[in-house]
C-alpha cells in the first residue's frame, strides 16, 4: 500500500457503505495499522489515540463492515476539529489504495474498548473491502458525481477556487457542508455555521458532528495546498474572528507560503 496523492483522491473518494464481510488479508492490516501511526494531527498538544476494531467489538444496529477505526482524543480546545482531521487522512489513504471507508455517526465501541482508553471517545469510521456485486460504489467518476453545494455558497475567496473546490467535496455528517470559507490564496479562513442554525432539541449531537466536518474540511484545503507547491501554516487571525460570515463562526485560518 502507498500514500497516494490525496488531492486527487479527493475528487474521486465515495462513502462506502457495503462491503464484503470477509475481512482485510492480514499483511493490509497491518499496513493499515502502521500508517496510523503517521497521521499528523493539526494540535500538537492535544492527545489522541486511534485504534482498529473488528465488528464484534462495536454496538450498531446495522451489520455492516468486517472493521472500524476509532479516534478517542483528550478533550479539550478544537478538539473535535483535530480528530476530523486526523481521520480523514486515513479516510483518503483508504480510498487511494481501494478500501472503502466511512463516517459513522451512530456506531460506537462496546464498553471493553471504551474502557481500554483513558481518552473520550470521538467517532468510528468503518472500513474494508466494498461489496464485489458493487465495484462501482468505491470511486466516483469525477465532482460531477458529488452532491454538494455551489462555490458561490460556501465561499468568497479570491484566486484559489481550484483550492476551495477540494473542500467543497469533503464528506460532512448527513451532508450538511456546514462551512464557508473567505480570504485568498495567501490565506484562507473557515468559518462553522452555529449551533442556533439547526433544531434546538438536537443541535449538541450535531454540533459535535458538524464540528468534526469542519475538521475533515480544513485538511482537504491543506491537501489541494501543498499539491500546488505550498507550505501551509494553522493560525488563528483576530481579525478574522470578526468578520464571520451571518449565522456562522470563526474556526481556523490556513496561511499558505
Amino acid at each position: 500500500m502507498e500514500k497516494t496523492d490525496y488531492y486527487s483522491t479527493i475528487f474521486k473518494r465515495r462513502s462506502v457503505k457495503k462491503y464484503d464481510q470477509t475481512p482485510v488479508d492480514k499483511k493490509t492490516l497491518e499496513e493499515i495499522s502502521n500508517h496510523i501511526k503517521s497521521l499528523k494531527p493539526m494540535y500538537n498538544d492535544i492527545k489522541t489515540e486511534v485504534k482498529i476494531i473488528p465488528l464484534e467489538q462495536v454496538e450498531t444496529k446495522k451489520k455492516q463492515a468486517p472493521h472500524y477505526m476509532v479516534i478517542f482524543s483528550e478533550p479539550k480546545g478544537d478538539y473535535l476539529v483535530n480528530a476530523g482531521y486526523m481521520l480523514q487522512q486515513m479516510d483518503l489513504f483508504l480510498s487511494g489504495n481501494d478500501i472503502g471507508s466511512c463516517w459513522q455517526g451512530s456506531p460506537r465501541p462496546n464498553e471493553d474498548v471504551l474502557k481500554n482508553s483513558d481518552l473520550e471517545f470521538v467517532i468510528v469510521m468503518s472500513f474494508g473491502n466494498p461489496k464485489k456485486s458493487k465495484p462501482e460504489e468505491l470511486h466516483r467518476k469525477g465532482a460531477l458525481d458529488f452532491k454538494r453545494k455551489s462555490l458561490n455558497e460556501i465561499s468568497t475567496v479570491k484566486g484559489a477556487d481550484e483550492i476551495v473546490e477540494a473542500a467543497r467535496l469533503a464528506p460532512s455528517a448527513g451532508n450538511s457542508q456546514p462551512w464557508f470559507f473567505t480570504g485568498n490564496e495567501n490565506i484562507i479562513h473557515v468559518y462553522s455555521s452555529k449551533p442556533y442554525a439547526v433544531k434546538e432539541h438536537k443541535a449538541p449531537r450535531v454540533q459535535k458532528y458538524n464540528t468534526i466536518s469542519i475538521g475533515i474540511a480544513v485538511y482537504h484545503l491543506q491537501a489541494a495546498l501543498e499539491h500546488f507547491g505550498k507550505k501551509v501554516a494553522i493560525v488563528s487571525d483576530e481579525n478574522a474572528k470578526t468578520r464571520a460570515p451571518e449565522n456562522y463562526e470563526y474556526v481556523v485560518s490556513l496561511k499558505a507560503e
